[in-house]
């Protein structure tokens, strides 16, 4: 895992093989993940490293975070869905997916035509912050999340957000399988194992 924000830039995040080649997608989108960075930094917010993603915050809330797709680059606003999003620009990655929202580009041009749009949704996520407005969630499916699987989305706010977008059908499949073994390494392993799968955004058989 990577220590600081300038290697996220310089190298990738680290969490694959790819890292500081020209495969690794911080490398494919390096001039649009820059000026968007750039942009982010002129609305005050503080930048930090979290879940080896640059990561911003207001009096240390989290607000946005930076990082790729395949498809595209995207700032992902962590209460997005408690934005008004005037001009419907907002994106949720799937249907299940309760809070956070996303602004997806795939070129500088799209992000120079929303800078102002990008910065007002950003004053606006600070001041949902500063009002401590709370997302309203549905109830979670009614299978109990396994203490090892909990520890992971604890500590892996990127795990937890892949795993919050993942349809009910492939939650209850991982939390299943997850929760099968007697023995806690057991449970452990099988968690390490497909973290990567829940982090693309897929089920156990996609």
């Amino acid at each position: 895992m990577i220590t600081n924000v300038e290697t996220y830039f310089d190298e990738g995040c680290g969490r694959c093989s790819k890292m500081a080649t020209p495969l690794c997608r911080v490398r494919t989108w390096e001039t649009e993940l820059q000026l968007l960075r750039k942009i982010i930094l002129e609305t005050g917010l503080v930048e930090e490293l979290k879940w080896s993603h640059p990561c911003y915050t207001f009096q240390n809330k989290n607000v946005v975070m930076i990082g790729t797709t395949k498809a595209c680059c995207a700032i992902s606003f962590f209460k997005g869905v408690l934005l008004e999003d005037k001009q419907k620009v907002l994106i949720a990655q799937t249907e299940n997916m309760q809070a956070t929202r996303q602004l997806q580009f795939t070129n500088t041009a799209q992000i120079l035509e929303l800078e102002n749009t990008i910065k007002a949704y950003i004053f606006e996520a600070i001041e949902v912050e500063k009002s401590g407005a709370k997302v309203p969630y549905k109830e979670p499916i009614a299978i109990e999340t396994p203490e090892e699987f909990q520890y992971f989305l604890d500590s892996d706010e990127v795990l937890k957000l892949a795993f919050e977008g993942l349809t009910p059908g492939r939650q209850k499949a991982y939390l299943l399988h997850f929760s099968e073994p007697k023995q806690s390494k057991t449970k452990t392993a099988r968690v390490e194992k497909w973290m990567s799968q829940i982090k693309r955004g897929k089920g156990m058989n996609d």
